[in-house]
This record gives C-alpha cells, structure tokens and sequence, in this order.
C-alpha cells in the first residue's frame, strides 16, 4: 500500500521538491535551479525529470507514491489543474501543468498558490497546533496568505480568498503591483521594509547607522534594518515601529472577521522573531475588536523552508481523502 507523498514548492528561483510519509515527515528533500527560459516551457518537464531520477535512484517505486502536490506563486484554477498566469515564473498564458505532470509521473496532481500551501503545512505539522480554524501569513518578496476556516482551505469564489497582502493599511499610500495603493505587502514585505526605510531616512535628523547606509547608497535589507533595530538604532527602530504598526492593524482586522484560535507569521521577514513579533502583537491587540483580541493569538512560523513542500504533501493527501 502506496504510503508516501511528493510535494513540490515552486518558486521563481528555486524549485523545492521532497519525499513526504502520510504522516507528514520528510524522508528526502532536493532543490534544483527553475529555469524560467523560453516563457518558462521548461519547468515542468525539469521538475518531472528531477523527480523519476530521484525514484530511480531511491528504494522507491512510482507505486510507493499516493500522489503529488504542488504549490505555485501565481493564481490557479484548481478545478482544471492549471495555472493562469505567473509573472516570476515567465508563465504569461495559461499553463496546463496537472496534464504535464500526471502524463509525465503518471500519479494524481494538485496544485494550489504557494501561500495556501504554506498555510496548509504550518496546518499540518507546524504552528497551526492542529486548530481548526488558523490563518496563515507570509512575509517574503511579496506577502502572501492562507485561510483555513473548519478545518478547510478557503479559495473564495474564484481563488483570491487570503490575499492579506492586499490589505489596505494606508490609504492613497505606496502603488501596489496590484494596480491599488497602500497594500499591507508595499510595508511588511522584505522590499516594502526598505521602502519605508528609504523614505524615513529622508528626513531623519538624528545619528543612526541605516541613515548613513541610506545617505551612502549602501545596499540595504530587511534582514539589516531588523539587525540595527536589535541593536539599539533609533532609525531602524521607528522603520520597524511603523512595519508593525501596518502589520499588527491589518492582522487585527482579519481577526475581527474571522477570529481564528491563531494567526501565524512566515517567511523571510519572520526570521527577525521576537523584534517583529513584539510590537505586532502590540498593535493587534490596540486594534481587535476584545472577543477576537482575546482568543486569536499570534505565532512564528515553525517549518521555514520546509512549508511549502510539507504544505503541498498535504495538499495531495487531502486530495486522495475526498477522491
């Protein structure tokens, strides 16, 4: 009896793939370099080559598997198994990537966004503690989200359900990507805290290492603006009361709507812990609505990396429960 998983986090520069138990651990785990080339025709057939190499190779069989799951950064339509579009991935038209991949492995296939994904591995085997009810942010690149409501992934009526990043939290502020302005993502994502950062700096007066990073034109990071916050810079201080200020409001106002047992924080940005976690709770507790402040709690994310590939594993052992 087949007792074992493959799930796949596809992103725009690496693609994670592993060997997953019904049980949620990680037997094996690999990454190979996605190649966004040629309108990126040759990501699919290079993940699906990683992974016969990586059966043949193993103890495994194609038979050992129940399916594969997978998790990608663009908006899918999950009843067709396709993806719409996806800018990071070169993905322009609609890509037919259940066919491609089940023709080419020749076991069932799921995919949803990365962030669902993300959302659905904290769920299972991370910080969601096995509550039914959990939602799920990402703070990378961009900032993504997933809702579990019941027990049950949310997709809206056409998929954009957890989209948190789009969370208005200043009205009139920054352009979005999206087309609006003053979306969560353009504060709390890794590039929106060096925009604040910039800006801040502008007009700063004081003495402060990120002011002379931002004077000099140095390269600056989240990562850095984090670092210098830690270690006592006044500047980095007032960037990340402000990040947190947004943050903590917009996860406010998803509590007062869903009031979840939890809402947990990933991605990269979340690596700065506690300087991070701290004043978000704060400024969500100044916000929610008290039914919802005093039962919803924040929490780090616990699987880093391994999210999406735990995430999509889960998603393809859902799939076989409800076919």
């Amino acid at each position: 009896m087949a007792r074992n998983l493959i799930g796949i986090d596809l992103g725009g520069t690496t693609t994670k793939i592993a060997f997953i138990s019904v049980d949620g651990e990680i037997l094996t785990k690999w990454s190979i370099p996605t190649n966004t080339d040629d309108d990126g025709s040759h990501i699919v057939p290079n993940l699906i080559q990683s992974v016969t190499e990586h059966i043949t190779s193993s103890e495994f069989t194609p038979a050992d598997f129940l399916g594969v799951g997978m998790g990608v950064p663009g908006p899918v339509d999950i009843e067709n198994g396709t993806v719409l579009f996806a800018v990071n991935l070169n993905w322009k038209k609609r890509q037919h990537v259940r066919d491609q991949v089940q023709a080419g492995l020749g076991l069932p296939f799921v995919l949803d966004n990365d962030a669902n994904v993300a959302a659905l591995g904290e769920y299972w085997k991370g910080a969601g503690e096995k509550d039914e009810d959990v939602v799920f942010v990402t703070l990378g690149t961009g900032v993504g989200g997933g809702v579990i409501a019941g027990g049950r992934l949310l997709h809206g009526g056409n998929g954009g359900a957890g989209e948190l990043g789009h969370v208005t939290v200043q009205p009139n502020g920054y352009l979005c990507n999206c087309g609006k302005r003053g979306c969560l993502e353009q504060y709390a994502s890794a590039t929106g805290v060096v925009h604040v950062a910039s800006d801040m700096a502008k007009d700063f007066l004081g003495t402060s290492r990120l002011k002379e990073m931002e004077d000099n034109q140095e390269n600056i990071t989240s990562k850095m603006v984090f670092y210098l916050a830690d270690n006592g810079d006044i500047l980095a201080n007032q960037v990340v009361d402000r990040v947190t200020f947004y943050l903590g409001l917009a996860l406010a106002n998803v509590a007062n709507i869903l009031n979840p047992a939890n809402i947990t924080i990933g991605g990269g940005v979340s690596n700065a812990g506690n300087t991070l976690l701290q004043p978000t709770t704060r400024y969500f507790q100044e916000n929610a609505f008290p039914a919802a402040r005093d039962t919803t709690k924040l929490r780090l994310a616990q699987l880093g990396n391994d999210a999406g590939v735990i995430g999509a594993a889960s998603l393809a052992l859902r799939f076989q429960k409800t076919n």
